[in-house]
């Protein structure tokens, strides 16, 4: 075997790839295929890494692709296919591996979903070193569920971070709700997170106005809101002025922003929830989840996608190289899925610069605790 498997060649793929990468979609997927199009935007714009096998003639019969995520050291095995005329000879252990070297380039760890009834690859998976870690019901277009499954390419996460439910925000202007949802969920587990309680926090704690279209979360708001369900809450910001109100230009909207606030700011006062003028350090970040607590803190998107727009993210664990952070937005403009945003690895420097936002370098962070 060890000739047959030296015979055929393993390189990165390019754009003259695309109808043979094309040819084995179709030859060994019958749902859920990679179309034209998407192999061709991923090959010549995505962040990504792609890694071809080919037979002696030169033609394509396996392939893996990895794709990376802006701002975290995380990448996802998007997909590994082989011929199903050329399994059972090492070829998928041999893509997986050379999609491991390719991802460890620029991550630390490597995820990956697969169909639960995948049985020859989930095994695979296993004896590559993967843990399973979740699983995504009805993913695929079969109605088949996904497990999912991780790989640390350096060191390993910590431990805990299983303790924090996931749950992506339905709406573009509704990260901070669906935070909130994440953090009472981790507390409570039998406070489940549905559609309506995520638009019901959002009415509860919105700013009225920002930029465009509907407006994000007051962190007032946000602290109101938990306090309001029963939690014990504080909060921590750094803030000259008025949260987000340079987001607008309209001195009538910069005017409602500021009552709003001037009302949040009150009610926390009259109920006694406590408000410190200073950010968050990740000691204390670090101290609060090794506590039991749910630290939720506001980042600036532009690390993640070059877009500046302020963005709540759960943090459910930090060591000594990472923060890790549920992100609520999982984009539809690109190729992501829930398993692209639990957890996510963002290293401490990076994470830092990237928990404030606007010119007044704005920085925020709830900490909602059981009482």
């Amino acid at each position: 075997m060890d000739g047959v498997l030296a015979s055929f060649d393993i390189r990165p793929a390019t754009p003259d790839d695309v109808d043979g990468l094309v040819v084995c979609e179709e030859t060994c997927f019958e749902t859920d295929r990679i179309s034209r199009r998407s192999f061709r935007h991923l090959l010549t714009k995505g962040h990504q890494a792609t890694r071809v096998l080919c037979d002696p003639a030169g033609r394509i019969i396996g392939y893996a692709m990895v794709l990376f995520h802006r701002g975290t050291s995380l990448a996802r095995l998007y997909s590994l296919a082989v011929f199903p005329d050329q399994r059972g000879h090492g070829y998928a252990r041999r893509l997986l591996s050379a999609a491991e070297d390719a991802a460890a380039d620029e991550a630390a760890f490597l995820r990956l979903e697969v169909h639960a009834n995948n049985d020859r690859a989930i095994e695979l998976y296993r004896q590559a070193g993967y843990r399973p870690f979740g699983r995504i019901p009805e993913y695929y277009e079969d109605g088949g569920d996904a497990l999912r499954f991780e790989k640390a390419l350096a060191g390993k996460p910590p431990s805990g971070l299983e303790r924090f439910p996931y749950y992506a925000q339905s709406l573009d202007f509704t990260c901070g709700p669906a935070c909130l949802l994440m953090a009472f969920a981790a507390l409570q587990p039998k406070m489940k997170p549905s559609r309506i309680e995520e638009l019901r926090l959002w009415r509860e704690a919105t700013t009225v106005f920002m930029t465009r279209g509907p407006a994000g979360c007051s962190p007032y708001g946000m602290a109101l809101a938990a306090a309001d369900r029963g939690f014990e809450v504080s909060l921590n910001v750094h803030d000259p002025d008025v949260m987000f109100v340079d987001s607008v230009r309209d001195p009538a909207k910069k005017e409602i922003i500021r009552l709003v606030q001037d009302d949040y700011r009150a009610q926390l006062k009259t109920r006694k929830i406590p408000v410190k003028n200073r950010p968050l350090s990740l000691k204390e970040l670090e101290a609060v989840v090794a506590s039991g607590g749910v630290p939720i803190v506001l980042i600036s998107t532009y690390a993640l996608d070059r877009e500046k727009v302020p963005h709540w993210v759960v943090v459910v664990g930090l060591d000594d190289r990472f923060v890790y952070v549920h992100d609520p937005f999982v984009d539809p403009d690109v190729i992501q899925s829930q398993t692209d945003r639990m957890a996510l690895p963002i290293p401490r420097e990076d994470f830092e610069r990237m928990s404030r936002y606007g010119r007044a370098k704005q920085r925020a962070a709830i900490v909602i605790k059981n009482t």
